[in-house]
């Protein structure tokens, strides 16, 4: 892989889709992964495949995270690579909207990342090597018409991420974000046969994030940008 030989990776809000692909795919590359979502029931078949560790947790509550990453440590060790994944979504018109629903999106999407992101550093920066990455979405970049919260979350997650980037790439740790701009395709549903890789494959979005792993210090990414060829910029 890369200089650090990354070896234990940990990834927050997983589900069925690029979580999955990531477990996979880091599993297949000797690593050992822990999984981390409120429901870990819907995740035995995935475990089943890949033996990957699964934990229970709350990424938006502070002393959840933090027991969190004491459990990994004991259960595998502390993760040289943390994949931070979990958001929330919310719509409608702006006058419409609950606050209290708005709140929630806001500390699933950005207090969860800083929570996760905290920890993850405290940790990488006792051996100087990590890797902490963030996924966004195009709301990370420009906010649509009844999605304010989404986009209050997602632009609060890409400016953890370049905060990050900025303090802890000089101490050896490796901080990316990566703006997904499409809608990931899902298991059963296929690309219409007219626009074929009309949605972002969740395996072909898990490879560049190993390839970002990969990357050499003398030229990491902070930020990459991944869409299928039908989507506008």
């Amino acid at each position: 892989m890369s200089r650090e030989s990354y070896k234990t990776a940990l990834i927050v809000g997983t589900g069925s889709g690029l979580s999955a692909s990531l477990t996979r795919l880091l599993s297949r590359q000797g690593m050992r992964v822990a999984v981390a979502a409120r429901d870990t029931d819907k995740l035995k078949p995935l475990l089943e495949e890949t033996g990957a560790a699964a934990f229970a947790a709350d990424a938006s509550d502070a002393q959840a995270v933090a027991g969190l990453f004491d459990a990994v440590q004991q259960r595998i060790g502390d993760p040289d690579v943390v994949i931070f994944n979990a958001s929330a979504r919310l719509r409608g018109p702006l006058a419409d909207l609950n606050p209290a629903e708005v709140q929630r999106v806001l500390a699933v999407s950005a207090f969860g990342g800083f929570l996760v992101g905290q920890q993850a550093a405290r940790r990488m920066l006792q051996k100087r090597r990590g890797a902490i990455l963030f996924t966004g979405a195009s709301a990370s970049v420009k906010g649509y018409a009844r999605s304010a919260p989404f986009a209050m979350g997602k632009f609060a997650l890409r400016g953890l991420a370049q905060s990050m980037a900025r303090e802890l790439s000089p101490q050896g740790i490796h901080v990316a974000h990566v703006v997904i701009d499409g809608q990931i395709r899902e298991a059963g549903r296929e690309d219409p046969p007219a626009k074929p890789d009309s949605t972002l494959d969740p395996d072909a979005i898990a490879q560049s994030y190993l390839d970002l792993l990969r990357q050499p210090r003398s030229a990491w990414s902070w930020e990459i940008e991944l869409r299928p060829w039908v989507e506008t910029f």
